[in-house]
């Protein structure tokens, strides 16, 4: 019989009303029981893991692999068969090889290419913010934080914009899978994976087609009418999104002896939407809140805006990105701090305690925008570390700094306490974010 059935378990720490965490629960857990065995909202048990040094061994740990979400907790034979992986739940040479293909769309290049549109995009809100403001106030959340990270999804990844109500209410869900049950889970994820699924058949057809419709138009031309047309096939290859992250994995896919399979871009697609939407835009708006409550932090960094890039680093390691939703299982029996293990056991790292452990961060309770070293592991760590870790920091430093230069006296119209809380997910966050300028 597992441990984890045998001894006494405690509540997942909760977090206090009207703030983002990490609970206060944790500073007692990484002092008293690093090691604490635990009930989830869903009703499992699993191992919470509190302390800086054993999080980030655990992410890293070959004895611990993140479960199918929609195969664990382990079901009866005839159980509906499992979706398809996100990369988070790859594992093995599969893991590699498709990791090796997407770390590209995710390096400096990449980056460098998608920062004016991002810039871009951010300026655009907060003119329009402005455009429309009384009395020079408005709601950040509403104007700002909301539309942003959608556009950033949609502008990188290759999403419809004009098909957020298919997919982003599956998506919401799915951030929820601790306190659902497995039917809730495994409805919004097969939702998900029919709708990434049609999307690349669409975006397969339309590049069939281009590709037709280009040939016929090359088999016409002059050799001294071809690099005008060639520049011309760029541009169109531009407009349909074949730049975008969905074109470059399809393109990819059908080059001889690729690592990338069909299956393998569904699963990039569900990815980045349970990753890159509702996360931005809770952690964005509780970065901009913490700013916001540290005035002459944020004057600094106003007046001194090449600060930004330790800056975003800080606000990653105050900020919760996560607080006890990264599940892993033990493939094997081992002890750790005295608990024993055993294989099939459910092991939780709480990224949020661990950025606040003080053995790992000095006065690791207060924001410090200047703070360096700086290694927390909002994004994990080891071979299953968030891919997209740049591209996030990329937009909340874009957020920050066009906030400062288009508004440099920005500050709160509204104490802070009276603030509503978005408390729908593990990772809350203010609901409205009034500012004056």
């Amino acid at each position: 019989m597992s441990e984890l059935e045998t001894e006494t378990v405690i509540p997942v720490p909760a977090v206090e009303p009207g703030t983002a965490g990490p609970p206060c629960g944790y500073a007692r857990l990484r002092g008293e029981q690093p090691v604490a065995k635990s009930r989830l909202p869903n009703g499992e048990t699993a191992w919470l893991l509190s302390r800086y040094a054993d999080v980030r061994a655990a992410f890293a740990d070959p004895r611990l692999i993140r479960p199918l979400l929609s195969a664990w907790p382990p079901r009866e034979a005839d159980a509906p068969p499992p979706c398809l992986p996100t990369f988070l739940e790859m594992t093995g040479e599969h893991h590699e090889r498709v990791r090796r293909a997407v770390l590209p769309l995710f390096g400096r290049r990449r980056l460098e290419f998608m920062a004016p549109r991002i810039r871009a995009m951010a300026e655009e809100l907060i003119d329009t913010m402005v455009a429309g403001a009384e009395d020079r106030t408005a709601d950040l959340v509403a104007a700002y934080v909301e539309p942003l990270p959608l556009r950033v999804l949609c502008e990188t990844v290759g999403l419809p914009y004009e098909d957020r109500d298919l997919y982003l209410p599956h998506t919401l869900t799915l951030l929820s899978a601790a306190g659902l049950s497995m039917e809730e889970v495994l409805a919004a994820l097969y939702a998900l994976q029919d709708y990434a699924s049609g999307l690349v058949s669409r975006r397969e057809r339309e590049a069939e087609a281009a590709e037709k419709a280009e040939a016929a138009e090359g088999a016409e031309a002059t050799e001294g009418a071809e690099a005008t047309e060639g520049a011309e096939a760029t541009e169109r290859a531009g407009e349909r999104g074949d730049g975008d992250y969905i074109g470059l994995l399809l393109t990819e896919s059908r080059r001889p002896g690729s690592g990338v399979a069909r299956d393998d871009v569904i699963s990039f697609i569900v990815t980045m939407l349970m990753a890159g939407y509702k996360t931005n835009i809770q952690h964005t708006g509780n970065a901009l809140l913490s700013l916001l409550t540290h005035p002459e932090q944020l004057r600094a960094l106003r007046d001194e805006p090449e600060g930004i890039a330790p800056a975003v680093e800080e606000l990653l390691r105050y900020v919760p990105l996560m607080n006890a939703i990264n599940i892993l299982v033990a493939r094997e029996d081992f002890t750790l701090h005295g608990r024993h293990i055993r294989a099939g056991d459910a092991v939780v790292p709480v990224p949020a305690s661990a950025n606040r452990d003080p053995d790992a961060f000095r006065d690791p309770d207060r924001l410090d925008l200047t703070r360096t070293p700086n290694p927390h592991v909002a994004f994990g760590h080891g071979p299953h570390a968030c891919t997209g870790g740049h591209l996030s920091r990329l937009q909340l430093a874009t957020v920050i700094q066009v906030l400062l230069e288009r508004l440099p006296a920005v500050q709160l119209a509204a104490p802070a306490a009276s603030l509503p809380w978005d408390e729908s997910t593990p990772l809350r966050a203010p609901a409205r974010l009034p500012v004056r300028w």
